[in-house]
């Protein structure tokens, strides 16, 4: 979920305008949550629904598969890299005014995407997505934060944001399989356009404008959201032209070499701004630091095994969109166990505990996955591995947020959890690239030995897998070795962002 970046205690008063008394709660704020919810729902729906519908858009686009990786990469690459900027500029420019620049950038991206008639146009369109989840998501819960003055009713209002966000994940997948199956794969895209003219036309008659007051010391950091964001984008541009070229060519040493400076620049940006993105000491503690870390590995592994197999459901087992798309259910829900799980054990056993456990056991249900092959069957190839790696994935999910939260004040919780969301983004992109090059290299290798495309592709997909779960397990070990002693009591990084807000 995005979070917004926290501000200093000077630049924390809202307008007056923004400011209401709990005694006057504007009537309208249930109405303003329906359609903000709806509005982000949307928004998070297409982070996963393309997923089923890759294969239809790698033939009819023509896509290689490391290009098609870019129809994922594009979306969370700019909402990863420009989520705390994002953040800032609500704060200081207005949130309803952010917010509705960011509907009108999804609702045009949404169309391009729809439209697209090459590659180009495709992948200019998801990076355009992921730029208007970056400018909007923070706006809208800064909105809501406003709206909501009671504390009990603030609480009811961030439970059903936080519940359309976990059902926008999993539902993602079926409606995308009902689309891709009994309509078109663009449809997805299209879908998008009603709700976006929906909340430009409600959104203004709901929802007051919103802003902090800006001290004349302030300043955004644009600079370095723009040089790490470039960077990323680079490196992964990189490391996927390596599944076609070699290692040592121009195509791969060049942008990665250019990304490598980029990210130097942007910590010496960071170092020297009056008002940093991410304050270098923010890392200075341990715990922060190896779950950010590990959270690199947690999402390199996840992102990867969603985008593999449901390639090879649909290009090796043959399974329609509609049948990949419900194949995926069971995950959602073995990731909801796994976090109530999660929940309930972590006050009993540590944070280190159940988070290194969720790790090794996710670790697991992917080697379990790398057992398939091309006579694979669903309920006994697949599945197995799918609810275990979906229920200690989840069962990580509350440890790794408290994990994340450790030691911050109540004015840096926001900062955190942006921090958190901002690694996983990027480690799911610079994962996808790195396991889909690793698995594309190794099929192409074997299919120059003779082997059946269909089994070569397979096996760099069964690669990738036992990579991803190495990942997993090496992440839980360093948890279990670095982790400081953390409280295990379970905090809500929202509701301490929503106070800072306020």
């Amino acid at each position: 979920m995005s979070t917004i970046r926290s501000s200093t205690a000077s630049e924390d008063a809202e307008v007056p305008q923004a400011r209401r008394p709990r005694a006057e709660a504007d009537p309208r704020r249930w109405w303003a949550l329906t359609l903000v919810c709806g509005l982000q729902f949307m928004i998070l729906l297409d982070m996963t629904v393309v997923n089923v519908a890759l294969p239809r858009i790698q033939d009819s686009l023509g896509f290689t598969q490391p290009g098609l990786a870019w129809v994922v990469n594009g979306y969370v690459l700019m909402s990863g890299g420009l989520l705390l900027l994002g953040g800032r500029l609500a704060d200081v420019f207005g949130r309803r005014r952010q917010l509705l620049t960011g509907v009108v950038i999804f609702a045009v991206s949404s169309v391009v995407c729809g439209a697209a008639a090459s590659q180009g146009m495709m992948v200019a369109g998801r990076f355009g997505q992921g730029i208007a989840e970056a400018i909007a998501a923070p706006a809208s819960l800064g909105l809501i934060a406003l709206l909501f003055t009671d504390p009990k009713e603030r609480t009811k209002a961030l439970g059903i944001w936080g519940g359309l966000a976990a059902l926008g994940g999993t539902l993602g997948y079926v409606i995308s399989g009902v689309l891709t199956d009994l309509a078109s794969w663009r449809w997805i895209f299209y879908i998008n356009v009603p709700v976006a003219v929906l909340v430009l036309l409600l959104l203004p008659r709901l929802v007051a404008e919103s802003r902090m007051v800006r001290d004349k010391n302030s300043g955004l950091d644009v600079t370095g959201a723009i040089t790490s964001t470039a960077g990323l984008v680079a490196i992964v541009y990189g490391l996927l032209q390596a599944a076609e070229h070699p290692w040592g060519s121009a195509r791969v040493v060049l942008p990665l070499v250019a990304g490598l400076c980029l990210l130097l620049a942007t910590l010496i940006v960071e170092r020297r701004a009056k008002n940093p993105l991410i304050p270098l000491e923010f890392f200075a503690n341990r715990t922060r630091s190896v779950i950010n870390g590990t959270s690199l590995f947690f999402m390199a592994a996840f992102i990867s095994y969603t985008f593999m197999l449901t390639l090879f459901e649909q290009h090796v087992l043959r399974f329609s969109p509609l049948e990949s798309g419900l194949s995926w259910l069971p995950l959602g829900f073995a990731i909801g166990a796994g976090i109530g799980l999660g929940t309930a054990l972590t006050p009993r056993f540590g944070v280190k505990v159940v988070a290194a456990v969720g790790f090794i056991g996710a670790g697991v249900g992917l080697l379990l996955t790398s057992m398939i092959d091309v006579d694979s069957s669903y309920v006994g190839g697949i599945l197995p591995g799918m609810i275990v790696f979906g229920v200690f994935a989840g069962a990580t999910m509350p440890a790794a947020t408290t994990a994340a939260l450790h030691g911050v004040t109540v004015q840096d919780s926001g900062l955190a959890s942006g921090v958190q969301s901002t690694m996983q983004q990027v480690g799911g992109a610079l994962g996808l690239a790195v396991l889909v090059t690793l698995a594309l290299r190794y099929a192409g290798d074997e299919i120059q030995h003779g082997v059946s495309p269909d089994v070569a592709v397979t096996a760099g997909y069964v690669l990738a897998f036992r990579i991803g779960a190495a990942l997993m397990v090496l992440g839980g070990v360093l948890i279990m070795v670095l982790f400081e002693r953390v409280n295990p009591e379970l905090r809500d990084p929202t509701a301490e962002m929503v106070e800072v807000a306020r």
